[in-house]
Parts: C-alpha cells; sequence; structure tokens
C-alpha cells in the first residue's frame, strides 16, 4: 500500500508542476514537460514554441523556475533544459490551447475545431480527434467531436505513441473544455503491411545467369 500511495503522490506532484508551468510560460508557447530522476537531482525538460523566453536574459528565467520547482515543489537538485517545438501543429497542449484562445474571441466552436483539425492533418498527422464539451448552443451542456485519419484508441500504439492533452476556457456560458489526440507521423502499427516492390523474381535472376553463361562460351 505504501507503494502505491508512493506513485499517486508522484502522479499528484508532477500534475500540480505540469499545471505551475502551465499559467507561467504561457507566452513561450508552453508544449509539455518530461521529468525524469537522475543519481545528480532531478532532470526537466520543458518543451516550448520560444525557448528564449524560458531561459531569459541571462538565464534568469530558468533560474527562478528552478529556485521555485526545489523550494514549492520539493524537487530535489533540479536540472531544467528547454527544447523547441519545431512543429507546433503536431503538439497537442498548443492545438487545444489554440482552440481555447479562438474560443475566448468569440469565434464559433466549430469553425475553431475543423481549422485545428485541418492544420494537424496538414503537419503530417496520421490522425486526430478534437472534443469540444461544454454549453455549445444550448442550456444543455454536450460535445462536439471531430475525427480525421487514423486513430486507436487502444493497445500498444495508443499506449507508446498518442500524444493528448487537455484544456479548459472560461467563457460566457460556463467552462468549456477541449481534449485533443494526435497520431504522431512516425508511430508504428502491428497491422501494418508493408509491400516492398521491383524485386527480381529467381526466374528473371536464372534467364540472367544462363544468358552469361552462353555469352562467356
Amino acid at each position: 500500500m505504501a507503494i502505491v500511495k508512493h506513485f499517486i503522490t508522484e502522479s499528484i506532484k508532477r500534475t500540480e508542476i505540469d499545471e505551475f508551468l502551465q499559467k507561467r510560460l504561457e507566452r513561450a508557447g508552453y508544449g509539455g514537460v518530461n521529468i525524469s530522476k537522475t543519481p545528480l537531482g532531478t532532470h526537466i525538460v520543458i518543451y516550448a514554441m520560444r525557448p528564449g523566453l524560458v531561459i531569459g536574459r541571462g538565464g534568469e528565467t530558468i533560474k527562478e523556475l528552478a529556485r521555485v520547482l526545489e523550494e514549492k515543489f520539493n524537487v530535489p537538485n533540479p536540472q531544467i533544459s528547454v527544447s523547441e517545438i519545431e512543429i507546433p501543429e503536431l503538439n497537442a497542449y498548443i492545438v487545444a490551447s489554440r482552440i481555447a484562445s479562438a474560443l475566448q474571441r468569440g469565434v464559433h466552436f466549430r469553425r475553431a475545431g475543423f481549422w485545428a483539425l485541418n492544420r494537424v492533418m496538414e503537419a503530417g498527422a496520421l490522425g486526430v480527434e478534437i472534443i469540444i464539451s461544454g454549453k455549445l448552443r444550448t442550456e444543455r451542456a454536450r460535445y462536439e467531436k471531430f475525427k480525421a485519419g487514423y486513430m486507436p484508441k487502444c493497445g500498444d500504439p495508443a499506449l507508446k505513441y498518442m500524444r493528448k492533452a487537455e484544456v479548459h476556457v472560461q467563457l460566457k456560458p460556463g467552462i468549456f473544455g477541449v481534449k485533443v489526440r494526435i497520431m504522431p507521423p512516425d508511430a508504428k502499427f502491428p497491422d501494418k503491411i508493408q509491400i516492398i516492390e521491383n524485386l527480381p523474381s529467381e526466374e528473371t535472376e536464372t534467364a540472367e545467369e544462363k544468358t552469361g553463361e552462353e555469352a562467356t562460351e
């Protein structure tokens, strides 16, 4: 039971750190965080569209983040590195944040959903699913789903490759939720068969060998 409690506590801490970085690095185009423990301390990788805003002038911002993570969240010896997001359309959190921002500006939810769907598929994703929930048109809450491509919901590909994020936004009718699931172009599926064409057959090789022997004689 102590082991279960330990993992639950660690998961809660990771979620709190993620929420803190979302608010703190919103201007930098925050796209997620990866936390791993090392013998020297805790290695934290922050993904952002504008790494310069995360680092700050002379590294001031990143040093402040390390101090807050160590004091507030009890992260031992945090070592922070920043990774730039090359294709923002393949990052689930950035796509969800853009949809939420569009809803705040008054864009219709269907227009925002289809716009994001097309942008993600044009970026090369194998599949995408966007769910916008809330009081969309009536006083009763409902949800609208936008799907394209191939999106498995279970199995090893879904656990290993799927990128997902959820963002909430406060509007006049109430709180809207935006869920985004993206299957990246480098995902591999066990049921995908690759056909190799233009291979020389055995008969062709035999005929070529006979022709070569006759020419030698």
